[in-house]
């Protein structure tokens, strides 16, 4: 496994990372003991860094890690958690609530504090408040010793320039823009680096487009997104391999993306996973399948507040 320095924060992560959205039930039902398998082992094959929400699974995620971590040093791994959003349509960026929350994620993780706390989905918020209350709060808990890092996530780019242009945050969490379809954080990534940003780039096979399983219902994409990546995959099975493993290779060996979650709660996928980025990408295959994706290359759509967008 490589390892890379996560910005300014100097956390030696894993390029491939743990995000226990899945342990939540989140795409399918868990079972627990199969899950908590599935955090062992990442560990065990060089995974040292694992993001969760209270969001997932409406905290049976960061649940099910807890029981997963209990027991094992701190020193093996680093956690990111996240306040702001706690159900499908409850969003509270207000200071009081953000630090109750960090609280209420301690204690299910079994912790004494997280490593990077971040303000989650940002889009659905008001970015005046994110930057002059959210964030505030957040170092409020990082001076009480029950954090080390601030982080913002989110899913349109512009809330990470917005956001980090009016205040400092340590990471920024995309997802969805660094994949074989979408590659639009590469535009970002030079101001983030001369910011030191921690880099964390989340769903290298864009919350399933990119493999062979079927889309869940609330996918975003649209009909021609959907369309071009499914030819994609089937043009990766005529050639004998999986449309995953080539996502996932392309999103991990960008060295300026610090580290790539993936999310699973089997044991043997994300064995797999990292089986899969340890061998050498297929060059001739990546050409081919960004030629089939050319025509919706980058096209992503409206998540949040318009004015977020």
């Amino acid at each position: 496994m490589e390892y890379r320095t996560l910005g300014k924060t100097g956390l030696k992560v894993s390029a491939l990372s743990f995000g226990a959205s899945s342990l939540g039930g989140v795409f399918k039902p868990v079972d627990e003991s199969t899950a908590i398998r599935t955090v062992h082992t990442a560990l065990d094959l060089g995974i040292n860094f694992i993001d969760v929400s209270p969001f997932y699974g409406y905290t049976k995620a960061e649940t099910v890690l807890g029981k997963a971590l209990s027991g094992i040093p701190r020193d093996r791994y680093f956690l990111a958690t996240k306040v702001g959003r706690y159900g499908d349509a409850e969003f509270d960026f207000s200071a009081e609530r953000s630090i109750a929350s960090v609280d209420d994620s301690l204690r299910r993780l079994g912790v004494d504090y997280i490593d990077i706390i971040q303000s989650h989905d940002n889009e659905y918020g008001d970015l005046n408040q994110v930057v002059n209350e959210t964030i505030p709060a957040l170092r409020q808990v990082q001076q009480l010793g029950k954090a080390r890092f601030v982080g913002v996530t989110g899913y349109p780019l512009q809330i990470f320039r917005a956001i980090l242009g009016q205040t400092d945050v340590d990471t920024i969490l995309s997802y969805n823009h660094y994949s074989l379809n979408d590659t639009t954080l590469s535009g970002l990534l030079p101001w983030l680096k001369g910011k030191s940003t921690g880099i964390i780039n989340a769903s290298p096979v864009s919350q399933g487009l990119l493999t062979n399983h079927e889309l869940p219902a609330w996918h975003p994409a649209p009909p021609e997104v959907r369309k071009a990546c499914a030819e994609a995959a089937a043009f990766c099975r005529q050639q004998g391999t999986d449309i995953a493993k080539l996502a996932m290779q392309f999103s991990v060996s960008n060295p300026d993306i610090h580290t790539t979650l993936v999310g699973t709660a089997d044991p043997a996928n994300i064995e797999k996973d990292i089986r899969w980025i340890e061998e050498p990408m297929d060059r001739e295959l990546l050409a081919q399948v960004e030629g089939l994706l050319l025509e919706i290359k980058d096209r992503g759509w409206i998540l949040g507040r318009p004015e977020n967008n």
